[in-house]
């Protein structure tokens, strides 16, 4: 009976292993990748090959009879094709395919890695891919291969050609700034006898090409419609010739008549990135090179170089990054001369420069070593490589992704010496020849171990014209600035170092900038800043110690304009600390610090011994504008005040003409700039601006052409790596204040309901209206919270990523504790007005009864609404003065969450006038007394001076802790324009005061009564106050008492205070 259960058992188990045995086969490729399988494989027809075998019989006429090679099919699919290589076309009339750039203006355009961001000089790219999509192995003849292969070209302004077209399909495709044309292809592969055997395909293409129109001067005509880009006019064309692969051609088969045929085009490219570089072009070599090893002037300035392994480290330091192209500041001939981009064609964009090169790059492709070393030549190895030159208008990480041989490229091979640590090349100009006829340049670079003020390239070399002649070009020089980031791996273990020469320099600018106060003497006594600490090893402690001082923020103007300021972005990178160059890794050696870690392990060292080496590269540019300004540093650092003095070199980007006029240039650099940079505390965060400050300088005359304006900057606050917990010590340290805070108001304010138990007759001369604005300020922060809660329920995903530190229990735990007190304050403060209310109801309904009797504040709600509107419109008329801002104009500022807020400068004002409304709680009390004649005190002293007192705090501390200048995203003035004045240490003071006068004249009106008042405030014969009369001195009788408190033992008294806070 259990037989069949078990069979079932194994048959089903059996089943799913079969469904998940074919669906893994399934989903691996044929290539050996995980993935989905195209469902519909593709088939590949050659029925044309008799017909490509004719049309190119003067290709075949050259073929070579092909070797047995297992891996030819592989070779050629793999290192034949190409992609974004250039195509151009003869001019005869017959264009082969349209490009729209009328709105190309009008679209929103990425500028992150173009240098210049209009587009009126960049130019459209045209751009050619191939791949080969099949190999015919079973089929193939003697000198010859059938092969398939699709082909992608356009012109473009934005984007490459990487991907190969899915659908298998020729097509047209057009919008504006963007024309592609896919064309398929079958043919055959040979190798032919000349040019050292080179490998040709000639295929024959079948594609949809766009169609001119004959009776009009404009071919493209129909592009005018307005519906072109959906439906373009197209002609189906088989009769296409393509011969590859470097010096490729397109030719139209069909006749001139014909509207199908198109002009001749050209293809340039290199191969494919798996294509093996062929090495043998010792004579090309020998040009530039001999002898091995050839000296160069660059290495004779006392410079030591890196000598490992050469393609790994330029690889890194060039991957996907151009270099700088070094402006002809020395050069001294002709205009014309000195303006040449080197063998590169200088176009007009490039003539802008002036031969300064500004924004020009050039970028480093395709690097390939030789594992032999040369033959007779110990530790020299052959590299080859290509140079690109980048205009300013060209997006940098597509032209590093080009593969086109042209006016702008070098195709080089050379020698690594790695004795010498010197790389020497020549190079070759556009597409080379077998006799190497544009190879008429000489490339020579090499990896300085060595850096300075004045030598801040890890990469350095230079272009050379090999011959004189008419064609010849002043030396062309390039760098690649080192960043910190990149000194790891080989290049580490070779030990670079760094060589302070503006020390002594820096020195004179600290003894400027820094002298002795009172106010330097408690800074270095109460304040802490980034220093190096003993609790870890030496190099450690350098290495945090610089990772603290780099700054990557954002940053305004110091001081903050009345306008919105202009958002800059500062990033300085610390190059060296004291003897440490770069990070600190453990392949370096740590005896190079043994001597300086001495002194660090003392309970007291010199003043001498706080100041740290420091070099740095300052860089800041202003966003959405092209002003770039590089600032090479080096220095003191401070580190009892937590300031670098330091001597600055401005990289000049400007005409040779003025560089080489200006005799006080070091190696280009202007050297006369003072650069001090002021960092917050590490310690008492919140009472410290926690902002750095950075002064920049120049030292010229006003009338030098490269003098420069004082630059003062202020950046948002910085984070350093130890600070979170002192973000929330912060915040504790801030909600234990508003805790304490309340717990004194309701302590305050139960004082004051007790006290008017023993005074009944004082209750109804309570005000109201001040009884409402202090409810007012208790409810406004229930009724904010819940919107808050609500708001953070609905971006809970957002902030659990952004802001987990507000997360903390230990926050929400005070947050809930200020909340209750919050609803306790509110609710006292009800039970006030409800004695209030109460006490007056009683007097109104007593006979006789006399209304006109009983205080009312209908007169002191009016008296105190009047006053405080025009307080409000006072301080509309004078904010819009001071900012000069239209009263009803709206800005956008950015809240804590990074969202945009449209704000009204009414608005804001209104909503920071409500809280001084808050603030003067006592003036209806005052307008209350003079109105009513008080002969009495209705307010408890310890009530009306403690709520002062409680008011006044927030001020207090407002004026000592620092005001973080935020004007981007700050949480503190999320609502509020925080440059205006009512946050400022004079509002504070000055509302302060105020509180305090009133608190005193609450007091005076108290302790003498209004008669008394009368008499004395006397101004000659006149007096400020009428005299008393008999209208509030009626007064409650016994009988009333006992109506308004019905018991008045002490056990109810207290029964009743329990119930209330309950």
């Amino acid at each position: 009976m259990k037989v069949l259960p078990v069979f079932a058992f194994v048959w089903n188990l059996v089943g799913l292993i079969a469904f998940f045995g074919v669906s893994f086969t399934n989903s691996y490729d044929i290539d050996g990748n995980l993935g989905p399988r195209n469902q519909h494989s593709v088939t590949y027809h050659y029925d044309r090959i008799d017909e490509v075998k004719k049309r190119c019989a003067s290709v075949l006429a050259s073929a070579v009879e092909l070797k047995p090679d297992d891996d030819r099919m592989y070779a050629i699919k793999e290192e034949l094709s190409f992609v974004n290589g250039d195509w151009w076309q003869d001019v005869s009339g017959a264009p082969l395919m349209p490009f729209d750039d009328r709105d190309v203006s009008k679209r929103p355009f990425d500028d992150r890695f173009v240098s210049n961001r209009s587009l009126d000089l960049q130019s459209p790219l045209s751009l050619v891919s191939f791949w080969v999509t099949d190999v015919d192995g079973a089929h193939q003849s003697k000198k010859s291969v059938n092969v398939s292969g699709i082909m992608q070209m356009g012109i473009t302004l934005e984007g490459l050609f990487v991907e190969k077209p899915s659908d298998g399909n020729p097509g047209f495709d057009l919008w504006s700034g963007h024309s592609q044309l896919s064309v398929l292809f079958q043919g055959i592969y040979m190798e032919s006898k000349g040019n050292g055997g080179e490998r040709v395909m000639c295929l024959l293409g079948n594609a949809m090409l766009p169609s001119r129109q004959s009776d009009s001067s404009d071919p493209w005509e129909w592009m005018k419609e307005s519906n072109y880009a959906n439906q373009p006019p197209l002609l189906q064309d088989d009769q296409i010739l393509l011969v590859l692969p470097i010096r490729g051609t397109v030719e139209s088969l069909n006749k001139k008549l014909n509207l199908k045929f198109f002009d001749k085009i050209h293809i340039s490219s290199s191969l494919g990135t798996s294509a093996k570089y062929e090495f043998g072009s010792e004579k090309i070599i020998s040009r530039a090179c001999k002898p091995y090893p050839r000296e160069d002037t660059l290495m004779r300035g006392g410079i030591d170089t890196y000598k490992g392994k050469l393609c790994l480290i330029l690889e890194r330091f060039t991957n996907g990054e151009g270099m700088t192209i070094v402006s002809n500041w020395r050069c001294n001939g002709t205009d014309q001369f000195c303006r040449k981009l080197g063998p590169f064609m200088s176009d007009k964009e490039i003539q802008a420069t002036d031969g300064g090169f500004k924004d020009v790059k050039l970028v480093l492709q395709d690097v390939q070593c030789d594992k032999e070393t040369l033959q007779g030549h110990a530790g020299i190895s052959r590299v080859s490589a290509f140079f690109r030159a980048v205009p300013p208008s060209e997006n940098q990480y597509n032209a590093a992704r080009r593969t086109g041989l042209n006016n702008m490229t070098l195709s080089a091979e050379g020698f690594w010496n790695s004795s010498s640590g010197l790389l020497c090349m020549v190079g070759c100009l556009g597409v080379v020849d077998a006799e190497g006829s544009s190879c008429k340049s000489q490339i020579s670079l090499y990896i300085p171990l060595t850096f300075s003020i004045k030598q801040r390239s890890i990469i350095i070399g230079t272009i050379s014209s090999i011959e004189e002649s008419a064609e010849s070009y002043f030396p062309l020089s390039f760098e690649k600035l080192v960043h910190p980031a990149e000194l790891r791996d080989q290049y580490t273990a070779a030990q670079p170092y760094y060589r302070y020469t503006k020390i002594n320099l820096a020195g004179s600018v600290l003894e400027k900038n820094e002298p002795f106060n009172f106010g330097t003497v408690i800074k270095k006594s109460s304040l802490k800043f980034p220093k190096v600490e003993d609790t870890e090893a030496f190099p450690v402690s350098l290495s945090l110690l610089s990772e603290d001082l780099t700054l990557h923020i954002s940053a305004f103007p110091d001081p903050i304009p009345n306008s919105h300021p202009p958002r800059n972005e500062v990033q300085m990178e610390i190059i060296s600390i004291g003897p440490l160059f770069g990070c600190y890794w453990s392949l370096q050696n740590g005896t190079t610090f043994a001597e300086e870690t001495t002194y660090y392990k003392k309970a007291e060292y010199t003043e001498k011994q706080l100041l740290l080496n420091v070099s740095a590269q300052l860089t800041l540019y202003g966003k959405g504008t092209n002003n770039i300004l590089v600032i090479f540093l080096e220095g003191l650092y401070y580190q009892h005040v937590g300031k670098m003095y330091l001597i600055g070199c401005k990289d000049v980007r400007s005409s040779w003409k003025i560089l080489y006029d200006s005799m006080e240039l070091e190696a280009g650099l202007d050297c006369l700039v003072e650069v001090v940079i002021a960092y917050p505390p590490t310690t008492t965060r919140w009472l410290v601006s926690p902002t750095a400050r950075i002064s920049i300088s120049s030292q010229r005359n006003e009338d030098d052409p490269l003098y420069f304006s004082p630059i003062k900057l202020q950046t948002l606050p910085l984070m350093y790596r130890k600070q979170r917990e002192d973000i929330l010590s912060r915040r504790g340290a801030e909600g234990i204040l508003r805790i304490l805070t309340l717990s004194l108001a309701i302590a305050f304010i139960s004082s004051q309901l007790f006290y008017i138990r023993n005074n009944l007759d004082s209750v109804p001369y309570i005000s109201l209206v001040m009884l409402g604005i202090e409810a007012l300020g208790y409810s406004v922060p229930l009724i904010t919270g819940a919107e808050a809660i609500f708001k953070r329920m609905a971006s809970e995903a957002y902030e659990s990523q952004t802001y987990d530190l507000e997360t903390s229990r230990w926050l929400e735990i005070v947050d809930y504790i200020v909340k209750l007190l919050v609803l306790v304050s509110f609710s006292l403060t009800l039970r006030l007005c409800q004695k209030v209310w109460k006490s007056r109801i009683q007097l109104l309904t007593r006979a006789p009864l006399e209304p006109h009797l009983v205080p009312s504040d209908k007169r002191v709600l009016i008296l105190t609404f009047a006053i405080h509107v025009i307080g409000y419109i006072i301080v509309l008329i004078v904010h819009s003065m001071r900012t000069s801002q239209r009263l009803f104009r709206s800005e956008k500022f950015m809240d804590s969450t990074g969202h945009s807020q449209n704000l009204r400068q009414w608005e804001t004002d209104l909503g920071e006038y409500m809280g001084l409304v808050q603030d003067f709680f006592l003036l209806p009390q005052i307008m209350g007394n003079l109105l009513w004649q008080l002969h009495c005190k209705p307010l408890r002293k310890v009530y009306f001076i403690g709520i002062t007192v409680v008011r006044v705090l927030p001020h207090i501390y407002d004026y000592i802790r620092s005001h973080i200048p935020n004007p981007y995203f700050s949480e503190e003035f999320e609502f509020v324009n925080s440059r205006l004045d009512f946050h400022s240490r004079f509002g504070d003071i000055a509302i302060s005061l105020t509180e305090i006068l009133l608190a005193v004249a609450v007091y005076i009106q108290q302790r003498w009564n209004y008669v008394k008042l009368s008499q004395t405030l006397v101004t000659g014969q006149r007096r400020i106050l009428p005299l008393g009369s008999s209208v509030y001195e009626r007064l409650p009788s016994k009988s009333f008492e006992a109506e308004l408190i019905p018991v008045v033992n002490d056990d109810a008294l207290y029964k009743e205070h329990d119930d209330l806070l309950d």
